[in-house]
């Protein structure tokens, strides 16, 4: 059975940090190129980071560059994104998708609020 599962979610202040965790199962890991989406509540869902299989390649959208970092253990199964200097503009739920062609899989999400 296939499970995506984030966790690390929660609130915080501006300028505050997290570091958010997607914990795989069910799949080859390091098959699959992993990345990190958010959804904030009445907007689309965004593509925030994307890693390769092997951790060699990675894009950010330009709203998160230069603040947040993907990476990945693919001995642990899993895909990490630290998340610093964080903004309210940031405040969304944040979900983490595996990809292989025509495969995706995602995680259930897990809540992000930045606010004082």
């Amino acid at each position: 059975q296939v499970q995506l599962v984030e966790s690390g979610g929660g609130l915080v202040q501006p300028g505050g940090s997290l570091r958010l965790s997607c914990a795989a199962s069910g799949f080859t890991f390091s098959d699959y190129v992993m990345m990190w989406y958010r959804q904030a509540p009445g907007k689309e869902r965004e593509l925030v980071a994307t890693i390769s299989t092997a951790g060699s390649s990675i894009t950010y959208a330009d709203t998160v560059k230069g603040r947040f970092t993907i990476s990945r253990d693919n001995d642990k199964n899993t895909v990490y994104l630290q998340m610093n200097s964080l903004k309210p503009e940031d405040t969304a739920v944040y979900y983490c998708k595996a990809g292989r062609g025509s495969i995706n899989y995602w995680g259930q999400g897990t809540q992000v609020i930045v606010s004082s």
